[in-house]
């Protein structure tokens, strides 16, 4: 397993949300970064936000100021991973297009190269079955933004190696990130419990027992909770809430999962939260 502690390589498939954040947290931690997404509009987007996004988390002391930054390239396919120390695969949350990148990546990359999916939801052995060599990949669960919340959670599946292991428990503490190593399954643990208390809570605004404001301030005041539900949804985007809630919806047969008809009347309306600068709340300027 190629070694991932000083500062080698890292490409990063897919330009949105959160392959920005993971970008900005390798290159703040002096990763040259190669950002791929077949997008070249995405591509451009992400060249913009990241140097803002590692000036601020540079600025709140979540990324040291003392260490020159990677740098970061860019490209619109799989061609350069070769040179890469470690892949992160951080494409929409759906089987097709994550099975379709990791199954590009695992041809394009030097045998041994740790692979790591930023899956949510989807279990990792599932998408293993798309890669040369299953043994090499690995579940990283980063949450959003990356560069701000030191915790991973990494999901083994079933057919995880050990090397594999150990270097994504190398390549987290290089970027100082904590991690926790779960078992494989739909949603693993944070998104198995937090997609259904978003669901409930998005049920609870539609059936108008109370507002969006009303549900996180109890969240926050009662349970100290550091953001409410809702206000957590908007921030994930509820494209990809409602995207999580699908999968875990269609491998758990479990009801409780099936998107409220609040989330798919947003997602339709083009109110994804955050990035859209709506979503149960309103927001002055996008992320």
């Amino acid at each position: 397993m190629t070694d991932t502690t000083d500062a080698g390589r890292v490409a990063i498939l897919g330009a949105g949300v959160m392959g920005r954040g993971i970008a900005t947290l390798a290159a703040g931690r002096g990763h040259p970064v190669l950002l791929v997404d077949t997008d070249p509009g995405q591509l451009t987007g992400a060249l913009a936000t990241v140097p803002d996004q590692l000036r601020l988390a540079q600025l709140m002391g979540a990324l040291p100021r003392d260490v020159t930054a990677g740098t970061i390239e860019t490209a619109t396919s799989v061609e350069g991973l070769d040179r890469a120390t470690v892949v992160v695969e951080a494409v929409t949350e759906r089987i097709e297009p994550k099975a379709r990148a990791l199954a590009a990546a695992s041809e394009a990359v030097r045998p041994g190269t740790l692979l790591i999916t930023n899956t949510s939801a989807i279990p990792v052995d599932e998408l293993a079955g798309s890669v040369s060599r299953p043994e090499d990949l690995v579940g990283a669960h980063f949450m959003n933004p990356p560069y701000f919340i030191r915790t991973v959670e990494v999901v083994r599946g079933r057919r995880t190696g050990e090397a594999a292991l150990a270097a994504v428990g190398a390549f987290l503490t290089a970027l100082d990130r904590e991690y926790v190593v779960v078992a494989d399954g739909p949603g693993f643990v944070i998104n198995r419990i937090l997609q259904r208390m978003i669901n409930e809570a998005a049920r609870v605004v539609d059936e108008g027992k109370a507002t969006p404001e009303a549900v996180d301030a109890l969240f926050t005041g009662c349970l100290g909770h550091t953001t409410g539900p809702l206000a957590t949804a908007d921030l994930i985007g509820l494209d990809n809430v409602v995207d999580s809630l699908t999968v875990l919806a269609s491998r758990t047969d479990d009801p409780g999962y099936r998107p409220s008809s609040l989330l798919l009347d947003k997602v339709r309306a083009g109110h994804l939260g955050r990035k859209t600068g709506s979503g149960f709340f309103e927001y002055r300027s996008t992320p």
